[in-house]
């Protein structure tokens, strides 16, 4: 009996060595660095402060940088995060049509300007014919696609990631140099809650 040899003699299910994967179109396929749980985190980190809003974690990181503490060894963390879709209107096919026939205008003229370049003769008419025809199929296909929806969403949004607390973060090593900076610092109406 003879054996296969080649880099996909290694791959056989259910033998010794059988997780290995075959080399594929790029070559072999190698495991992931690490113990499989996602990137490698940085040093250990100490919180040196909680803020109720941005500006106020913002300013402390501002300050820390103006005493010309090493800020790329610190972080803005936001925490307690709530997604926040903000409803901007109701949608009609009506609506979706003019907002589809905006968008096929830009792209409309985008092509028009491409062709318009290499046209010898009346450019501005490739450019106008190029951003009609994209406001024309852009609201035909603003139209379609809001009435295929049936009525389930007949508004439009926008979505937004709000934290509850933000926590300013430096290098464990760094932590108590931080913390006698900040203890200099005057913060009018902060709830600095050091750590």
């Amino acid at each position: 009996m003879t054996s296969a040899s080649g880099p996909a003699a290694a791959w056989r299910p259910g033998t010794q060595g059988g997780d290995l994967l075959p080399s594929g179109p790029a070559g072999r396929l190698s495991t992931p660095a690490g113990d499989g749980h996602g990137p490698q985190t940085g040093p250990p980190t100490v919180t040196i402060g909680s803020y109720p809003d941005y500006p106020s974690a913002q300013r402390v990181v501002d300050y820390l940088a103006d005493n010309r503490f090493p800020v790329e060894h610190s972080a803005i963390v936001g925490t307690n995060l709530t997604l926040v879709e903000t409803v901007l209107g109701r949608m009609t096919t009506g609506r979706a049509a003019l907002l589809g026939a905006g968008t096929g205008a830009w792209f409309g003229l985008f092509i028009g300007l491409l062709f318009g370049i290499f046209t010898v003769g009346n450019w501005l008419a490739v450019i106008l014919v190029g951003l009609v025809i994209g406001a024309i199929w852009g609201a035909v296909f603003g139209a379609v696609a809001h009435a295929m929806t049936g009525g389930q969403r007949d508004f439009t949004s926008a979505s937004s990631l709000r934290a509850g607390q933000y926590a300013v973060t430096v290098d464990a090593q760094l932590a108590d140099q931080a913390r006698q900076l900040l203890g200099r610092m005057q913060m009018p109406g902060s709830a600095a809650n050091a750590r």
